[in-house]
């Protein structure tokens, strides 16, 4: 009875099914099953993609837009056009977390050298440890501000080291650095790009990179944009992981945000700039081609 309620009122009002099952406390899945009885194998069809599509969107924890949706059934083997899943998805009211604004967290007014931007935007990297790039953020919490320091490779975009504290001493982003070198033992060479912020200009962490053989890049001044993969992590993390949550701790926090990077990031979430596959996955892929 619920469900025909909703088909009919959906039909002639033009209401949002996503809204009306979740006021009448029934799922969609359950609503599409009950509208696919009966009825012809295509209409049937459409009705098991829109089931795919919204199994994948909750999966993901609405973070998945029409483009990684595709991509998501192309890799089950399930074909369809770009232009149908995101019709599917107009239909049923499904929409992704949008990113928020980028915001200046860098603070470059101190007395240490800087680098050479020698990245120079070069963003495809032929194999994994030879380009680096690293940043931090800032995560509120009922406590106080988490930072969280990370470390990208730019061949897969995995983060390959992270560490997260309550300040923003040059021990978050050593920690994030030292997390990397030994996960990954890079070879002499390794290009790491950073901004100029004291806490990657420092002593201290200019130290690591030479006792390591690493060559040192930086962006210039106030331009986000010499820096993007690492500024684009971010962005996706708030979106995807923060945005709408209040933390009462750093250590719920750091939980969640762990999680996310580790669990989800760089082994469940399609990158698209990787050819729509996971950073784990495409590591492996290319090392066994």
């Amino acid at each position: 009875m619920k469900f025909g309620v909703i088909h009919e009122t959906a039909k002639e009002y033009h209401y949002s099914i996503e809204k009306m099952c979740r006021l009448l406390r029934v799922s969609r899945s359950g609503y599409y099953e009950w509208l696919g009885r009966g009825e012809s194998p295509r209409k049937n069809k459409e009705h098991q993609l829109k089931e795919k599509i919204l199994t994948i969107f909750e999966q993901h924890h609405k973070r998945y837009g029409s483009p990684r949706i595709h991509a998501d059934l192309r890799n089950q083997g399930i074909c369809c056009s770009k232009k149908r899943v995101e019709r599917i998805m107009r239909e049923i009211g499904l929409r992704a977390r949008r990113k928020r604004k980028f915001v200046v967290t860098t603070d470059s007014n101190h007395d240490y050298p800087f680098a050479e931007n020698i990245l120079n935007r070069q963003f495809q990297v032929n194999a994994p440890n030879q380009v680096w790039t690293t940043d931090f953020t800032y995560i509120r919490t009922l406590e106080g501000w988490l930072y969280l320091a990370g470390v990208m490779d730019l061949f897969s975009r995995k983060i390959v080291g992270w560490a997260m504290q309550d300040n923003t001493e040059a021990t978050l982003t050593i920690s994030a650095l030292e997390m990397a070198i030994q996960r990954r033992r890079p070879t002499k060479g390794l290009m790491h790009h950073s901004d100029r912020g004291i806490q990657y200009a420092c002593d201290d962490y200019r130290a690591i990179l030479q006792e390591n053989y690493m060559i040192c890049s930086m962006s210039r001044k106030g331009n986000c944009w010499d820096n993007a993969p690492m500024e684009s992590f971010f962005g996706t993390l708030k979106t995807e992981c923060i945005k709408g949550k209040t933390y009462l701790t750093r250590a719920q926090a750091k939980r969640e945000i762990f999680e996310y990077i580790e669990i989800y990031y760089n082994r469940r979430r399609l990158h698209s700039s990787i050819g729509n596959v996971t950073p784990e996955n495409f590591e492996i892929f290319k090392k066994c081609a």
